[in-house]
């Protein structure tokens, strides 16, 4: 509000009497002659008076109300919901789906205690820094590096669920529906000596649940995605036969609806790939620059490095002919073989992977590894050798142009002979192996799961944020097709994809 201005009216005051006195002392016969051009005068004198009274009134008005945002022009806007159209819903599931799979941890991979890897919400074991190798191959003083096991993708996501700015309880404002299942462990605890019957039980009771929901009957499960730590195939069981593995969760009607996110996929239009974990789990930004900084910048002993087992040669694997080439390097490569190694320990993987230029990623027990992630944790070059073990797969997180970021080297190549690795990694020159570390460098955030509850300018958007953006996205297209009244089954959800061929950039 503008403020009187009190000096402003005592001169207005003054200049009345003044006038008044005037009058009063003019002879009256002079008065009435020369009435009309004193009285004119006057007036002029009062209207200037008043009237700069009024232009100085107009004036700090206008710049009250320049101060104020001219509010009268520009009326103040409501605030707008940030989460709209980003809101999420997860199930309360009842326990016997998540929490009592886990409880008995032992039994939940045959051969493997997972019991040591549950803690920290599935981070796994912190680690310290113990030793000289840990404090120069980690930053281990940041307190966020964790031994953390690949198949525990699904209670990590869960636990970032919880956080996640846009998670509502109103099933009515979501744009997605979460459904916290832990289908990995769910199965992989009964592949070995249980039929088909046990494998499928939980699956068909969950299915059963969630089509008794009333957030179902909104799009029939379309908008419902869940998440596991194991390769799609194990939930594609296509015979009823003990002896065939997996299950058949992805037949299941309900799940067919639905959208998978696994660390691989099939060829199914309704699977996604996501990011294995790795064992980086910053808590903010600055953590991100400072590690990004350190892999650019580390010197590397290895021109190319391999991380794994030998396989025998009966599976079609190229492993036992890249082992081979890398022992026969001359000092070249380094090799870590896993057989006689602790493949677990963080510092031994990432010191590996951090002293390599180029790091071979051949399939392994399945299309994918995950190498692959650690490596590009490590600023290491991912040298691919089918399109299925990465383009094909990580569309969400890895470039389009795979040139920019890695060496593609057919398969056939490596099983006939023609190629030699160190020849032919040896002539890339070194301002595109430059480049080629800096788009790996920025890669980085984008496949790293952060620490739950990160919020404000050092939040990083990670592997679940890219994954819960695009399931947004894709629920919404979805969502536009039925509306048009097209047939979403043909036309989309039984789409296939050909993880085999290479698109040409």
């Amino acid at each position: 509000m503008m403020k009187p201005v009190p000096k402003l009216w005592v001169v207005i005051s003054s200049a009345f009497l003044f006038c008044l006195l005037v009058l009063f002392q003019i002879n009256k016969l002079d008065l009435i002659g020369t009435n009309l051009q004193i009285t004119h005068h006057v007036n002029n004198f009062f209207i200037s008076i008043v009237g700069s009274s009024h232009n100085q009134t107009l004036n700090l008005t206008r710049n009250a109300n320049e101060s104020d945002g001219i509010r009268a022009k520009h009326p103040e806007k409501e605030e707008t919901d940030t989460c709209a159209g980003r809101y999420v819903y997860m199930y309360n599931l009842p326990s016997i789906f998540n929490d009592d799979i886990i409880k008995d941890c032992r039994p939940l991979i045959k051969w493997f205690d997972m019991c040591p890897f549950m803690v920290n919400s599935g981070l796994g074991p912190q680690v310290s820094e113990s030793d000289n190798t840990t404090a120069r191959v980690l930053t281990a003083k940041t307190g966020s590096w964790y031994s953390t096991n690949q198949f525990l993708l699904a209670v990590i996501f869960r636990e970032r669920m919880k956080h996640y700015e846009c998670l509502t309880n109103d099933s009515s404002l979501a744009s997605a529906t979460y459904v916290p299942y832990y289908a990995g462990f769910d199965v992989s605890r009964h592949l070995w000596g249980y039929n088909m019957t046990v494998r499928d039980e939980l699956g068909m009771k969950l299915a059963q649940w969630l089509s008794e929901r009333p957030e179902w009957r909104k799009m029939y499960g379309r908008d419902h995605f869940f998440v596991t730590g194991r390769i799609a195939w194990d939930f594609r069981r296509v015979r009823d036969e003990d002896s065939d593995w997996g299950s058949k969760l992805m037949r299941l009607p309900e799940f067919a609806n639905m959208t998978m996110l696994a660390i691989e996929t099939t060829a199914w239009a309704n699977e996604f790939a996501v990011p294995y974990p790795t064992y980086f789990h910053p808590k903010s930004l600055t953590e991100i620059w400072r590690w990004q900084r350190k892999v650019k910048s580390v010197k590397r002993k290895y021109l190319f490095s391999f991380v794994g087992g030998p396989r025998p040669k009966l599976d079609g694997s190229i492993r036992g002919e890249i082992i081979q080439q890398c022992l026969a390097s001359h000092g070249k490569c380094k090799f870590l073989n896993c057989f006689v190694n602790d493949c677990d320990n963080p510092v031994k993987i990432m010191e590996v992977f951090e002293k390599s230029v180029f790091c071979l990623q051949p399939s392994g027990d399945s299309y994918t590894r995950r190498s692959i992630f650690d490596s590009i944790l490590a600023g290491c070059i991912p040298v691919f050798f089918s399109p299925g073990s990465g383009y094909n797969q990580y569309i969400w997180y890895f470039p389009k142009d795979y040139t920019k970021y890695s060496v593609y080297i057919p398969e056939k190549e490596m099983r006939n002979g023609t190629v030699t690795l160190k020849k032919i990694l040896g002539m890339i020159d070194k301002e595109r192996i430059l480049r080629m570390r800096n788009v790996v460098a920025k890669i980085i955030p984008k496949i790293i799961y952060t620490k739950p509850g990160l919020v404000g300018p050092e939040k990083i958007e990670d592997a679940f944020d890219i994954a819960v953006d695009r399931i947004l996205e894709r629920v919404a297209m979805v969502k536009r097709m039925m509306e048009e009244g097209k047939d979403i089954q043909s036309e989309y959800y039984s789409q296939t994809k050909d993880l085999k061929k290479l698109e040409i950039i």
